[in-house]
């Protein structure tokens, strides 16, 4: 059997690729090609726009697939959420939809934009967001370039950003949030019913999640003597309870711990003068709990 998987084509593409090979799998595909090759007999990739992944899923042309809730919510897409997986193209920060204005204008909140028109590629999402307010304003749909439209051909935007960077450089001023997004795993409904189809969904969302709970954790290993157990300790941070394990000389031990990449440069220093020795700092692909 093999299992259609629906891979995100554009800005997601790359680090969605990164995320799938520290789970375990091997992703490649050529510039122009759709469908990339996969390192796993039993999948059968495929390389959709994220906006238009979650009716594929839905529809059945695909078995699972990985798109933001952004597009779900637009599309009224019913699906089954396997997995949230909360990365972005350049950091593992979410991204978000906001509502932006020209710099210099006098709006300050949603209830500001009263008959005014919005550009956006988020259609249905800005349409609920301004009738949540009780606001009935014009929403235009954007084919692209949305930050450069306002204030000429759009009073305001809803527009997606991970830093804000493209807002600013575009003399545009961020007034609310409208939607926090989330990468999700989503399945089709048939397919997570078929026992075979949902445990390798599940394996996969298992893999994945564990990637990412990896990023930024490095693991640590060394040995001390016991006399010095209490001076260690107060200098790790981990995530768990540290693994202790006896030596062949009874007054030492060897501890292996998990702590956060940035925080180990600092650590090490201490923990050597702590008395513990043979500190080894090793890469994580994975953590799974």
């Amino acid at each position: 059997m093999e299992l259609k998987l629906g891979l995100p084509k554009g800005s997601l593409q790359e680090s969605t690729f990164r995320l799938f090979k520290k789970a375990g799998y091997n992703i490649s595909a050529h510039e122009r090609s759709y469908y990339p090759a996969i390192d796993d007999p039993e999948l059968d990739g495929m390389l959709i726009r994220a906006q238009e992944m979650s009716r594929y899923v839905e529809e059945g042309v695909l078995d699972v697939g990985i798109t933001g809730n952004d597009w779900i919510l637009d599309n009224h897409s019913e699906v089954v959420t396997v997995a949230d997986l909360v990365y972005s193209k350049q950091t593992l920060n979410p991204c978000r939809w906001v509502l932006a204005v020209p710099a210099d204008s006098p709006f300050e909140k949603a209830e500001d934009l009263e008959g005014k028109r919005i550009a956006t590629e988020l259609i249905h999402v800005t349409e609920d967001y301004f009738s949540s307010f009780g606001v009935k304003a014009e929403i235009e749909f954007s084919w692209g370039a949305t930050e450069v439209k306002p204030p000429v051909l759009a009073d305001a935007i809803v527009e997606i950003t991970e830093t804000g960077s493209s807002l600013r450089a575009n003399k545009l001023r961020i007034i609310d949030t409208v939607l926090l997004v989330k990468n999700q795993l989503i399945a089709n409904k048939t397919a997570w019913e078929d026992p075979w189809k949902r445990q390798k969904i599940e394996n996969i969302a298992m893999l994945l999640k564990g990637a990412l709970m990896a990023e930024g954790k490095v693991g640590l290993k060394m040995n001390l003597a016991k006399k010095d157990m209490d001076k260690i300790m107060a200098i790790l941070d981990s995530l768990k309870k540290p693994t202790i394990s006896t030596l062949s000389d009874p007054d030492w031990i060897a501890l292996e711990v998990i702590s956060d990449e940035n925080k180990v440069r600092d650590i090490i220093p201490q923990l050597k003068r702590a008395g513990a020795q043979g500190i080894v700092e090793y890469p994580l692909n994975k953590v799974i709990y």
